[in-house]
């Protein structure tokens, strides 16, 4: 008798259950359709991510190779066969660097300094980033060089080592930390035996330039320091 009257009473409401019924399958429905959308845009936000990471790389590579580029440059510089080859050479470093330049401003804007509180109300307006700014002192640095001697016949090509230095410092801390992770993971899944293996390859290596260049400083690492 009970489940005769329920089912008498379904087809009296049949209207409003199917309604609530259907009420509830449009929020599920809806309900899943925002998270997916949550999940689409967190995805594009990464490949985006990851898009503006592979151009980063791609500019810093540049970036790298044209600073040790000037840095061979004012090493050797006294070599040159004439003022001529010279001015050339320098012309084209500077243009290579300016360029550099221009492209690094599409991912990395001028930092805004305006004050964030009344403590900090002298200062304002931009400035531009370390990364570009080590491009721009190292452009500096390759407009004074002159073909002999001079005020920066002794230490330019450091100083533009030091402006590289900085770069990849600071491009490195652009890079999305879980880039890094990935990176440090695929080395350390490495077999054991074949990073020892590596590692004994290179103190070989080392030993053997001791031996071809006796009293040879390794201890000063001239590659990027974090």
């Amino acid at each position: 008798m009970g489940l005769e009257h329920l089912f008498g009473w379904f087809q009296n409401n049949m209207a409003a259950c199917v309604a609530v019924i259907s009420a509830i399958v449009a929020l599920v429905a809806a309900a899943i359709s925002c998270h997916e959308t949550r999940k689409q845009r967190v995805l594009q936000q990464q490949n985006m991510r990851n898009n503006l990471d592979a151009q980063s790389v791609g500019w810093g590579n540049a970036c790298i190779d044209t600073l040790n580029r000037a840095a061979m440059f004012a090493r050797t510089r006294q070599h040159q066969a004439n003022d001529a080859g010279f001015l050339q050479q320098r012309v084209n470093m500077m243009l290579s660097i300016s360029s550099l330049i221009e492209r690094g401003r599409l991912f990395f804007p001028d930092i805004d300094l305006q004050a964030k509180s009344a403590a900090d109300a002298t200062v304002f307006g931009h400035a531009r980033p370390p990364i570009l700014q080590a491009l721009s002192l190292a452009y500096h640095e390759v407009d004074a060089l002159t073909r002999q001697g001079g005020p920066t016949a002794d230490n330019s090509a450091e100083f533009i080592d030091g402006c590289r230095r900085l770069l990849v410092s600071e491009l490195q801390a652009h890079l999305h930390d879980q880039r890094q992770s990935t990176l440090a993971d695929r080395y350390d899944d490495q077999t054991e035996g074949r990073r020892v293996d590596a590692i004994n390859r290179a103190e070989t290596l080392k030993t053997l330039l001791k031996s071809r260049r006796p009293g040879i400083n390794l201890s000063d690492r001239q590659e990027t320091v974090q």
